[in-house]
């Protein structure tokens, strides 16, 4: 490779291991690339990983959960900024593996950064284990922050306060709030539960669980027996299981918002297509970029102090439906 570039071989290590320490004009870096991919070359991450005294793996364990647009275009991103700055993102599937022995099982790979979404609860003693195995980085996106990890919490609470506040505001006092029945959704649909119930708190307005199955049949089953319910509203969780349970209301005659009102979150585009439009709770999530340079921070200062700081916000898109 270094006869073809016309450059030492010093140089060729410099350029495939992006050394930024010694100053290499791009026009040789141009020509070793091309080289490379003329001769097929592909570097031996396992050896490099020697060299290092590390690798350049960042673990992000998958939900166990269907996570919905929002969650999707937020991971992609993340996935995409961490590559930019030269990680290679393993996706982990946990399944079945409990906090420590899920923390045991992505050390076997020998991360140096883990990015745990919330679906396995990381204990301080999974966080250590991590850690002894050479990851720098530890950083949690669940609802409880986890002793020598980062924490960036993502409160579900907030998307149910915000609803119940809007619908209360607007002088509704029985509200439904729609539980899923998909399996794993009660890691999001508990604490918005809990948040509609704390808004509502002192209002005088009663709060009514309605578990839901994701079908067109079992939304007209709650359609049909709305009137014995005696709600004047509804929060759906989401938009699409909003627009779901809003089609059935329609169908079964009930009046949205004149008898029911409804309201989702997320702000997906389904939910202004809806007629009427329906509203919503909008999430702001932080960028996957900002995500990807703490990451690349803490795995440059490895002994920097854990932060802790919020992920999203939440407000509420006000609309026809309610």
């Amino acid at each position: 490779m270094a006869r073809l570039a016309g450059v030492s071989r010093a140089t060729v290590s410099y350029v495939l291991n992006n050394t930024s320490a010694v100053r290499i004009s791009e026009p040789t870096r141009r020509r070793v690339r091309e080289a490379a991919e003329e001769l097929g070359y592909v570097p031996h991450a396992a050896a490099r990983s020697l060299r290092a005294g590390r690798t350049r793996i960042v673990l992000l364990p998958t939900a166990h959960v269907p996570v919905g647009p929002l969650y999707g275009h937020f991971l992609n991103e993340l996935q995409w900024a961490l590559r930019r700055l030269d990680y290679t993102v393993v996706q982990y599937a946990s399944m079945g593996l409990d906090g420590d022995e899920a923390a045991r099982a992505w050390a076997e790979l020998r991360p140096v950064a883990v990015v745990s979404f919330g679906a396995v609860e990381l204990t301080p003693q999974g966080v250590d284990v991590l850690k002894r195995s050479g990851a720098q980085a530890v950083i949690t996106l669940g609802p409880q922050p986890v002793e020598g990890a980062h924490s960036l919490p993502v409160d579900q609470r907030r998307v149910g306060r915000c609803a119940g506040a809007h619908l209360v505001e607007r002088g509704y006092r029985r509200i439904g709030v729609v539980l899923p029945e998909e399996p794993g959704l009660e890691l999001f649909s508990g604490p918005r539960l809990e948040g509609v119930r704390h808004a509502v708190a002192g209002t005088g307005a009663d709060v009514v669980p309605l578990p839901l199955a994701r079908t067109e049949e079992a939304a007209g089953a709650l359609a049909a027996r709305w009137p014995g319910l005696g709600l004047d509203a509804v929060f759906g969780y989401d938009d699409e299981y909003a627009a779901l349970l809003l089609r059935a209301l329609l169908d079964a005659g009930v009046s949205v918002p004149g008898d029911t009102a409804v309201m989702g979150a997320h702000d997906l585009l389904l939910g202004r297509l809806m007629r009427p439009r329906l509203s919503t709770v909008r999430i702001d999530m932080e960028a996957g970029q900002r995500l990807a340079e703490l990451v690349d921070r803490v795995v440059a200062e490895p002994d920097r102090s854990p932060e802790s700081r919020d992920l999203m916000a939440a407000r509420p898109v006000h609309r026809e439906s309610t």
